[in-house]
């Protein structure tokens, strides 16, 4: 049973959520769309709690009253009745109370934002950019799968279908949460096309997810900051390689190189490439932050370290390992089609538990 203190909480919930019910009726919240859209995200997050905290108080009642006619009834067949759904009822409050634990604990501030994704080829040459054009094509069928937008930032190909580095935002409530798990190194294991021997080599890329910085997240100072322009290269219509519309930014603290020329206009190339650099640094902020919190890092599925090694995709086999769970699919080619959730849930589902357990300690 929950004690008093998350009881009370629960009870806050609900107050809350017959605050906000009562908002959305007013007329001069339809008349704010800001307010409205804020109210609404906030009953569609308690709505589903709020839910679960009522069927909860139901089982606790139905548990009351069995015990009660228990003690009162002398008939046997009744008896066995009222022990039978006694029983449901206390299976079914645990389950409640598990769901109720998860929802209570502390939430990622950063789980509802956009993400940028950037993905390198790490050893393995030619291989490595190949695998890495199929990962960026995973996570985009991924994205379109949830119905989330998907914006190319800039892209480094290496002229046979590979790409040596790609970074490209997911616009789409909850991308984060969904998707910081994806962070690390992954691995393939499979015969390239070009391996006449047919040995199998192991190639590596790197996954990084960021979530999209406002500024109210993370301040940049301009001045800190060095821009160049240059002429873009590669696909991109009649003004690549007439205009100098390509821009570099620079971030001169940190040493980090911003480069973005999907745009035909150097203005917005300036806009993509200040929105990457914000939320690099935000994301190095963040993972200074994990570093610092070793007990907190004890209790958390990898979201952090970048040179972590998190899965293997095993074309041989058919198989994908995430070796953080010790999770082993053997659908290996739905996976690469983008249909992660499978992996995600349990990724997520043993975050939870690890959390919930640190709680119980």
């Amino acid at each position: 049973m929950f004690d008093s203190s998350m009881m009370d909480k629960l009870e806050t919930l609900q107050i809350r959520l017959e605050e906000i019910l009562n908002e959305l009726n007013e007329p001069a919240v339809a008349g704010d769309s800001a307010r409205f859209q804020k109210l609404m995200r906030d009953q569609a997050e308690l709505q589903p709690v709020v839910d679960t905290y009522k069927a909860y108080k139901k089982c606790q009642e139905t548990i009351e009253d069995s015990l009660m006619l228990l003690d009162e009834e002398k008939d046997e067949e009744m008896r066995e009745m009222l022990k039978e759904e006694l029983s449901d009822a206390k299976k079914e409050i645990l389950e409640l109370e598990q769901k109720l634990k998860v929802a209570l604990l502390p939430k990622d501030p950063n789980d509802q934002k956009n993400v940028i994704v950037e993905i390198r080829a790490g050893a393995g040459g030619d291989e490595a950019a190949l695998f890495a054009a199929e990962i960026y094509r995973m996570l985009v069928k991924y994205a379109e799968g949830r119905r989330w937008k998907t914006e190319m930032l800039s892209l480094n190909e290496n002229g046979i279908g590979g790409f040596k580095e790609v970074t490209f935002m997911i616009n789409g409530v909850g991308a984060y949460s969904r998707l910081k798990y994806e962070s690390g190194v992954h691995r393939v294991q499979r015969v390239p096309e070009t391996e006449s021997g047919g040995r199998i080599h192991t190639s590596t890329i790197t996954v990084a997810i960021m979530p999209e910085a406002e500024e109210i997240d993370f301040e940049l100072d301009l001045n800190e900051c060095k821009f160049d322009v240059f002429r873009a290269s590669g696909n991109g219509g009649q003004c690549v390689n007439t205009t100098d519309s390509a821009v570099r930014l620079t971030h001169i603290p940190t040493g980090i190189v911003i480069s973005c020329q999907d745009e035909k206009s150097q203005l917005k190339n300036k806009d993509k490439a200040i929105k990457v650099l914000r939320s690099r640094l935000y994301d190095l902020e963040l993972q200074k932050r994990h570093d610092a919190e070793a007990e907190a890092r004890r209790s958390q599925v990898g979201t952090g370290d970048r040179s972590e090694k998190i899965r293997t995709y095993n074309f041989p086999q058919g198989r994908v390992t995430d070796h953080r769970i010790k999770y082993t699919s053997h659908r290996l080619n739905e996976i690469l089609n983008g249909d992660l959730d499978e992996i995600i849930d349990q990724l997520t589902s043993a975050d939870q538990a690890a959390k919930l357990a640190k709680l119980n300690d």
